[in-house]
């Protein structure tokens, strides 16, 4: 089977234009055919702020009532979504800029209510890899915006590194999928403040040895558990490492 390469970029990195450009470039030098996924999360709160509407987060993650929807609607599927697809054809990469709602790629259910409200929020009930098969076979390079929908004329604000892991799941009956997560640090860090403690190989066991002891906490354990689900499912690599090592190699591998 060919490869393919699955890209999950954080806000950070693609919303600001100097760092942006340089992921980009090192993105293109990747072989075979390639997803990108972005976030954006930072420039929704600077326009929410600018709107008047207010940010509510709990736990890392962002309640999405109707009126922040719209917010996250805008700026990940339209300003980031179109400025990365823009740098893309710069570069002479042919992307088309999609959210779940188009050619039906993801299809989501709101999030029930439990303990916490999250409000219009969708967890992920399938993903149409036909579509995305045939764009990638007429080389398109898709950029997906974590924007799905529910099939009954509603958006959902969808959790990006689950969106990243569920279309890897997807199309690793097709291809070889790797799988890379991108964010500011070098990899998973046995020390947050020390670069040098990037751990270069986790396993399930280890994970949650290092969960308990604390040492892995916040927004990083779920990113794992995308990550093990992932490797549980058929994807043949996950990495997840700093947006400068994307085309290197480098970070912590997920086995």
């Amino acid at each position: 089977m060919h490869q393919l390469t699955i890209v999950k970029i954080g806000g950070k990195i693609v919303e600001n234009s100097e760092s942006l450009t340089t992921f980009l470039k090192d993105f293109n030098l990747i072989v075979g055919d390639k997803i990108l996924i972005h976030g954006g999360g930072r420039s929704a709160t600077d326009l929410a702020e600018k709107l008047g509407v207010e940010t509510k987060m709990t736990n890392g993650r962002r309640i999405t009532d109707a009126e922040m929807l719209k917010v996250v609607i805008m700026v990940y599927a339209g300003l980031v979504n179109k400025n990365i697809v823009a740098q893309l054809q710069k570069l002479q990469m042919d992307a088309i800029g999609l959210s779940g709602a188009d050619i039906n790629l993801i299809l989501s259910q709101k999030r029930p209510v439990k303990d916490i409200n999250y409000g219009f929020v969708g967890d992920i009930k399938e993903i149409n890899a036909p579509a995305l098969l045939d764009l990638l076979k007429q080389n398109y390079l898709p950029v997906i915006a974590p924007i799905t929908h529910d099939g009954n004329g509603n958006l959902l604000n969808t959790n990006a590194d689950t969106i990243a892991a569920e279309i890897a799941k997807a199309m690793a009956f097709d291809y070889n999928v790797r799988l890379i997560y991108c964010f500011e640090k070098k990899g998973v860090l046995l020390n947050e403040a020390d670069e040098k403690s990037c751990i270069p190989v986790l396993d399930f066991e280890s994970f949650q040895q290092y969960k308990t002891e604390g040492i892995i906490q916040g927004g990083m354990i779920p990113k794992l558990d995308n990550a093990f689900q992932a490797i549980a499912s058929g994807v043949k690599e996950v990495i997840i490492t700093c947006a400068s090592e994307v085309n290197t190699g480098k970070g912590t591998y997920i086995q």
